[in-house]
């Protein structure tokens, strides 16, 4: 219990001593003389009882609590457990069938087929690579809960023109207008500690999802400035945007919204993110506006 519920507690305490001592000063007035002692003794008595008893009740509601959270990260701790073996089994259970399928299929595709054959096999390969695709993410997914982080000094200035250079040589880039703002004035972009990888997977996926929502002719911006103690990274497109209903499930993991439901991807690209930017002690967030755009904000304790 803090100092300030100490005093509370023990105010009705003070005030019943404060009032026997008062009601047996004889220079004050008191027309029931006979009954100075008792009265004293007895609002004495009646403020330390109920100082007791608030004390008790605090102690108690306290170790409730205490009680209740202990048991919330049990189950939270349990829960986790039971995700990552769960992940585990069926990235174990996956890969293997998934090996065997593709090499099957590459080699139906040693001899010419005919044009309906061709195009199942197709399809059948298109599905098998966006399956471990998903397989892959659930392992960095998994992997990245529990592996501790190789720090090292990242310039963000770099890694986001690294991204940018990338992303721009993508096949499916098209006329899209990618340009990259970085600060220069009156001071650079401060860099950050953390993982140069990782951070370039998170700002990679960001990027390339803003490229997948948007049509061809659509502005696509990437602008990084530092805010006090962090810097904030905000990739900005005028892609159809993102309804309110959804705005909060897309960091779901496999959810995969009305908009996304057309476009290829394994729906872990977003809680990816989340959990590399977590994972270095910042944290994510968008705004949304239907048919204007999307702006994903990325903030990063600066060093």
């Amino acid at each position: 219990m803090k100092w300030w519920g100490w005093i509370l507690s023990l105010l009705p305490a003070g005030v019943g001593i404060l009032i026997g001592i008062l009601a047996t000063n004889e220079n004050i007035t008191n027309p029931v003389l006979f009954l100075r002692g008792r009265f004293a003794v007895l609002a004495t008595l009646c403020g330390v009882t109920i100082s007791i008893i608030i004390i008790a009740a605090a102690q108690f509601w306290i170790h409730t609590q205490k009680k209740h959270n202990r048991e919330i990260q049990g189950v939270r701790k349990q829960a986790n457990e039971d995700r990552q073996r769960f992940l585990q089994r069926l990235d174990h259970e996956l890969k293997n069938p998934l090996t065997v399928i593709r090499a099957g299929l590459t080699n139906m595709t040693y001899e010419p087929l005919e044009d309906y054959l061709a195009n199942e096999v197709s399809a059948v390969q298109a599905q098998v690579i966006r399956i471990s695709h998903l397989v892959a993410d659930l392992r960095k997914l998994a992997a990245l809960e529990i592996t501790p982080l190789e720090t090292t000094v990242v310039s963000m200035a770099e890694l986001l023109t690294e991204v940018v250079n990338v992303v721009k040589d993508q096949a499916n880039m098209g006329d899209r207008q990618l340009t990259l703002i970085l600060p220069h004035a009156p001071w650079p972009l401060p860099d950050v500690e953390g993982d140069p990888d990782l951070l370039l997977l998170a700002v990679h996926n960001l990027l390339d999802n803003a490229v997948k929502f948007t049509a061809p002719g659509d502005t696509i911006e990437v602008r990084a400035f530092d805010d006090g103690s962090d810097i904030v990274i905000e990739i900005a497109d005028t892609g159809p945007g993102i309804s309110e209903a959804e705005i909060d499930r897309v960091w779901e993991e496999l959810y995969r919204g009305e908009q996304a439901r057309s476009v290829p991807g394994s729906g872990l690209g977003l809680p990816l993110v989340r959990a590399i930017i977590e994972k270095h002690g910042g944290n994510v967030g968008l705004r949304s506006r239907p048919d204007q755009g999307t702006v994903f904000s990325v903030r990063l304790p600066a060093i």
